[in-house]
């Protein structure tokens, strides 16, 4: 592994892990009223879409750091319909 990669893997733990407090915070209280729907669908294709593109150029940190975003956003998308 050269030293790209391990620097995207740290911009990928960083980045990924930027959202968790957002996750747990809406876990918790049950309260997306002040999510928009609209920006986290959009962000959601947007980070599937770098997925795909990490896989062409068969870069881990792309892949991990947009696949776990994907899931996460996918997360916060479905508490944003379950408790409008």
């Amino acid at each position: 592994m050269d030293l790209h990669e391990v620097i995207g893997l740290i911009a990928a733990v960083l980045t990924t892990a930027s959202f968790l407090p957002q996750v747990f915070k809406t876990y918790k209280t049950k309260d997306t009223s002040g999510l928009s729907l609209t920006m986290y669908i959009v962000f959601f294709i947007g980070v599937v879409l770098c997925s795909i593109y990490g896989v062409y150029l068969h870069s881990l940190s792309i892949i991990l750091a947009n696949s776990i975003t994907a899931i996460l956003a996918l997360y916060l998308i479905f508490m944003k319909i379950k408790y409008k």
